[in-house]
């Protein structure tokens, strides 16, 4: 499960290195399906993936508005302070916690339950459907879009 994690961060990341060649407007341009443009899909995989996390740590969450963020300059800064927590959650996960249930939330009311690990799987889920998002949409501004192999970054090699 770490490896995902690390594989969406290193994809998330080039497209943040794709973005710098697409001019902002197309970066907010409301695009059909996702949840509007290019960079709002960006911001809104961040803010889902913490909020997810700090849910289940227990810890209250709050919606980001991306009017506050709708820069690549912003929504990269916000993604900076985010990744510091979810890294840390990420890096100290054990088996154990897997069949772990997602606590009470001050807000949240839920209609199952759910276990960390269903939850941490649904957040990996949840940016590769999003990025895959991106990748139709760079297409249809003519560019390459960003590698999804998980082969080749580095993620799985034979240690020794």
């Amino acid at each position: 499960m770490k490896e995902l994690f690390r594989y969406n961060w290193q994809v998330r990341h080039d497209w943040y290195q794709w973005c710098e060649g697409i001019p902002e407007e197309e970066l907010l341009k409301k695009r059909t399906g996702g949840v509007g443009g290019i960079l709002e899909t960006l911001f809104h995989i961040i803010d889902v993936e913490w909020s997810w996390i700090r849910i289940l740590q227990g810890k209250p969450d709050f919606q980001e508005k991306f009017e506050e963020y709708n820069t690549l300059e912003k929504v990269r800064e916000l993604d900076a302070v985010f990744h510091q927590e979810v890294l840390e959650f990420v890096q100290n996960w054990e088996d154990r916690f897997e069949d772990h249930v997602v606590p009470d939330v001050e807000g949240i009311e839920w209609e199952e339950r759910y276990t960390w690990g269903e939850i941490m799987r649904h957040t990996i889920a949840h940016e590769i459907h999003h990025i895959g998002q991106i990748s139709v949409w760079a297409r249809e501004l003519g560019k390459k879009p960003v590698s999804a192999n998980f082969i080749g970054r580095g993620l799985g090699k034979v240690k020794g």
